[in-house]
């Protein structure tokens, strides 16, 4: 499958390959939902996915990795070093990273604006100092770099069929839903490394603060204000995937099953954090397998029939322009006597 979706790719130089293999590597091992859901792209796009996925990664894994017994000031250097390396790579292609060998190959091909690269390790920093945060408001500047960028990286690859500003809000609340779902999930693991994403004064609403959440953590008592305060928390969450939906729409048909597919597996962990009783502090909920098989199974039928009817336009004459409009093929002289090139 990587031989092929390299191919597909038109991206041939050996050591770019191995690259991006080694992103699809980090994707299928780590990202279990994400990956499943990148499997129902057209094939020529999905190289490029793992390659956004490898990044951000290999970022996370940075500041994240509990066993790795790296210092804060260690973490701090090598976020560094591979800042210096995205550079590198993004403006003279001289990177020697093979994660960000890949991630530039992708963002010279689909002109992805730079500028999201920067800002997620922007935030990717603030986690080595910052240990929670007052507001929903004060959490959101730090998920536009976590999260709403990954969907504005996102966009050009996966396509649109709307005006592009119009579609980035929409792929930014996906992004920033998506990861208001981690911290639910990982509720716990994430006190463990010091942090926690839910708002203080959502806290102090339900009349609780860190210290329960970490005596909670610490001594696997439950307290019915924490219950309060994940079930508060999922309910905003939900608020976000529901401002998010109309931009599965705006994408181009083939794109759209693999975002619809993450949407739904992504909001089911919701719904497996509730029915554990929103014990998200001592246990990570998840979806059952035969729920991710019967949906991944929708979105694979979804992604056929997109497929079929691509190729039937392909055959009556008419192309894909890229953000998802078509037209009907014109000669190289009638492309270029209407402007077409």
């Amino acid at each position: 499958m990587t031989v092929r979706e390299l191919d597909a790719a038109g991206i041939h130089d050996p050591a770019l390959r191995a690259a991006y293999a080694r992103c699809r590597g980090l994707n299928a091992h780590h990202g279990k939902t994400y990956f499943l859901a990148t499997r129902l792209l057209p094939v020529d796009r999905r190289a490029a996915v793992h390659a956004l996925y490898g990044f951000a990664r290999l970022a996370d894994d940075i500041v994240d990795e509990l066993d790795s017994g790296a210092t804060p000031g260690e973490r701090a250097r090598a976020l560094l070093a591979l800042e210096a390396q995205l550079k590198a790579g993004l403006r003279e292609n001289t990177a020697t990273e093979p994660v960000i060998r890949a991630l530039a190959d992708t963002a010279r091909r689909y002109g992805i604006d730079h500028r999201h690269f920067a800002d997620f390790l922007t935030s990717m920093r603030s986690d080595l100092t910052v240990e929670g945060y007052a507001s929903y408001e004060d959490l959101g500047r730090y998920m536009h770099g976590s999260a709403a960028v990954i969907g504005l990286q996102m966009l050009p690859v996966l396509g649109t069929v709307a005006p592009g500003g119009e579609a980035a809000v929409h792929a930014a609340a996906l992004g920033v839903a998506f990861q208001l779902t981690n911290f639910l999930r990982d509720v716990g693991e994430d006190l463990d490394r010091g942090r926690l994403y839910l708002p203080a004064d959502l806290l102090a609403a339900y009349g609780t603060d860190r210290e329960r959440f970490e005596w909670s953590r610490r001594t696997g008592a439950r307290d019915a204000r924490i219950t309060d305060v994940l079930r508060a928390a999922a309910a905003h969450n939900r608020a976000v995937y529901r401002s998010a939906l109309p931009g599965i729409a705006m994408l181009v048909p083939a794109s759209r099953p693999c975002i619809r597919t993450a949407f739904v597996l992504y909001s089911g962990i919701l719904d497996a954090i509730e029915s554990d009783g929103y014990a998200a502090v001592h246990r990570r909920a998840v979806v059952p397998r035969r729920r991710r098989a019967a949906v991944a199974l929708d979105g694979l039928v979804r992604a056929v029939a997109a497929r079929t009817v691509g190729r039937r336009r392909k055959t009556d004459g008419t192309e894909d322009l890229g953000f998802g409009r078509h037209r009907p093929r014109v000669s190289g002289t009638a492309a270029v006597r209407e402007g077409a090139v």
